[in-house]
């Protein structure tokens, strides 16, 4: 599945007044019918997109379709297969933040009521990169409810993940096939000194919780007398052990020069930049979860050169194609997003309104080199990698989870 995305991330900073939008802030609503046409283009049939959460779920059990009506019809009409992203890092403003433990019931009811009104959508990601949503909201303090403790991260991400688990079930009571892309960054932590090991141990457990507890994989004995400490109950882990939805599932993972990190002796992170890369990440959590994988996000902002955007798509497909003859299934991949992006410098925490080049395209709708060097791409592999792929792999799976049919009988 070669695949692109419209950039939809809509957190709320500077106490909740502010909201970013970035459908709004890249151009996106005035002019989404030249960026599908654009997705067309450039030989793309899959594209992550989804309606704005803030806008279409206006208040409990309410919903505006405008958007959706107007793009999901156009998309069917070009043959763009939609990865349905439903809530990528903010919430209404009605439902607050992520602290809201009325958050998860709300969400799934909208999942419902999206996949009513579209039957004919499979593909989705319901909660896009739980990981990041809980720690730039209530590790870092960046965005919606703002906060830096271990209660708030352990909050927001058990009323995130119990979101996406809900959803992934309301939808699957409409569409019994629906098939669910986990768009969920693969990071790793480095020890930067001996002394470091132990809190670089620590956070290379956390980075599995969101998957851990959505897929109904145990936690490590560490991880779970932490969730314990910091608030979830029993009864709470009890819930992801026992709603199991992890046959229906792709393990999407999202991979940027920034998901590795130095951990000092202190427990204080900063950038390490590439040193495993994708590929070795990638086979640690395939390790951790075997599912079907798909890279779902990557991008690189254009430099002085005009080619390192090139050269970071040329890397990441050729790991793509490393895990792939490994024996990893991994059944597609995404540059994220279709055009530039505004104010991810500072990861939307500043409204400076600074263009960062990192789309196939940039706000005027030109394309740039990484989009010719991605059109060329497609054309060359598609036929070799073909997306039917995904439709003899994924439901044998199902079947054999469902049926209990050993693995290796063939189908």
């Amino acid at each position: 599945m070669f695949a692109t995305g419209i950039e939809n991330s809509d957190p709320t900073i500077e106490g909740g007044r502010v909201r970013r939008d970035q459908m709004e802030e890249c151009g996106h609503y005035a002019r989404w019918r030249e960026d599908l046409a654009l997705v067309a283009e450039t030989g793309c049939g899959f594209l992550r997109i989804g309606p704005p959460l803030h806008r279409a779920l206006y208040a409990p059990d309410r919903y505006d379709w405008d958007y959706a009506d107007a793009v999901f019809p156009e998309m069917r009409r070009l043959k763009i297969v939609p990865i349905v992203d439903l809530c990528h890092f903010g919430l209404p403003d009605w439902l607050g933040d992520f602290q809201n433990p009325d958050f998860p019931a709300a969400f799934a009811a909208y999942a419902r009521a999206f996949a009513e009104r579209f039957p004919w959508v499979q593909l989705y990601t319901p909660v896009n990169e739980m990981f990041i949503t809980a720690v730039f909201s209530a590790r870092y303090g960046w965005w919606n409810e703002q906060l830096t403790t271990d209660r708030g991260f352990v909050t927001a991400l058990k009323h995130i993940v119990r979101a996406n688990v809900l959803a992934m079930e309301a939808i699957l009571e409409v569409r019994p096939d629906a098939i669910f892309i986990q768009s969920e960054s693969s990071e790793y932590f480095h020890a930067d000194s001996p002394a470091a090991i132990g809190p670089a141990e620590v956070k290379n457990a956390e980075r599995f919780l969101t998957l851990d507890l959505n897929y109904g994989r145990r936690v490590d004995s560490e991880m779970y007398a932490y969730l314990l400490d910091n608030g979830m109950t029993r009864e709470e882990y009890r819930f992801f052990m026992v709603h199991r939805l992890k046959r229906w599932c792709i393990m999407g993972n999202d991979y940027y020069v920034t998901n590795e990190h130095l951990v000092s002796a202190d427990g204080s992170t900063r950038a390490s930049g590439e040193i495993f890369g994708y590929a070795t990440i990638t086979r640690q959590y395939h390790d951790r979860y075997r599912l079907p994988v798909m890279h779902t996000e990557t991008n690189l902002q254009q430099g002085p050169r005009g080619d390192e955007a090139v050269q970071w798509l040329w890397k990441q497909w050729a790991n793509v194609l490393r895990v792939r003859n490994d024996g990893v299934p991994i059944v597609g991949f995404t540059w994220f997003s279709l055009t530039d992006q505004v104010d991810w410098d500072t990861a939307l925490r500043e409204r400076n309104g600074r263009v960062n080049p990192l789309g196939l395209y940039d706000l005027d709708r030109r394309i740039r080199p990484v989009g010719e060097a991605y059109r060329k791409l497609i054309a060359d592999w598609r036929d070799v990698l073909p997306a039917q792929s995904l439709c003899l792999q994924v439901p044998v799976q199902m079947l054999r989870d469902r049926d209990g049919w050993p693995e290796g009988e063939g189908v």
